[in-house]
């Protein structure tokens, strides 16, 4: 078919070294789930806290992680912070930007899962004797993550699906930067990026099918 000759061996011989690259890329995605939930949660609080200047730390973030490109948040990280003589890894670069971004919409997840908790629950906290603080994190926020756990599902494909923007900091370890090394070594840019892509697929897959099971298992009741 229009004088391509495809050659699946050729492509299928490089797999370990994609599924090598496929492992940096869920190490990368859990790492910027983890931080950025604890960085979602510390923004929400910011927001509660009746400070002016953390609220308006925590809406700035939110405001810029939700309305600029993701690649312009990893150059940001990449290339802007070198301008101040901050130089960071392709891979560092590529797990800031994915955290910011993750914290950003997290955070916005959590202000939303907030208003449908009864502010009666935290008034009972309070008239048990628990701080503002207490009250938040033993009453507050397990239903906050609860309500808040599809979305954070979402995130983490989003997570997965954005370290592929990696390669244009120079990032060649994860999965689509292996694959576009491959690519120029080999030239069998279709087999090879089609395998990447039904890599993706399967994490994403797995990510989901996992997500339903936890959510059937913690939130029966």
């Amino acid at each position: 078919m229009f004088g391509y000759t495809f050659q699946w061996k050729q492509a299928l011989a490089r797999l370990p070294q994609m599924l090598d690259g496929a492992l940096v890329t869920m190490q990368i995605a859990i790492l910027s789930m983890v931080i950025g939930i604890v960085l979602a949660v510390l923004l929400t609080v910011f927001r509660r806290s009746g400070s002016r200047i953390l609220g308006a730390i925590a809406t700035t973030w939110v405001e810029v992680a939700r309305n600029t490109p993701a690649l312009f948040q990893i150059y940001m990280a990449h290339f802007g912070l070198a301008s101040f003589g901050i130089h960071l890894s392709p891979y560092v670069s590529l797990l800031v930007g994915i955290t910011f971004n993750n914290a950003g919409y997290l955070a916005e997840n959590f202000r939303g899962a907030l208003k449908a908790i009864p502010e009666t629950q935290t008034r009972a906290g309070r008239s048990l004797g628990m701080s503002p603080l207490q009250a938040f994190r033993y009453i507050v926020m397990p239903q906050m993550l609860r309500i808040a756990f599809l979305p954070m599902t979402n995130q983490m494909v989003w997570a997965v699906l954005m370290t592929s923007l990696g390669v244009t900091v120079g990032m060649n370890t994860d999965l689509f930067g292996v694959t576009q090394a491959l690519n120029a070594l080999t030239f069998r840019t279709f087999e090879l990026f089609a395998i990447a892509a039904v890599i993706f697929y399967l994490i994403v897959k797995v990510i989901q099918t996992a997500a339903r099971l936890i959510a059937w298992r913690l939130f029966r009741y």
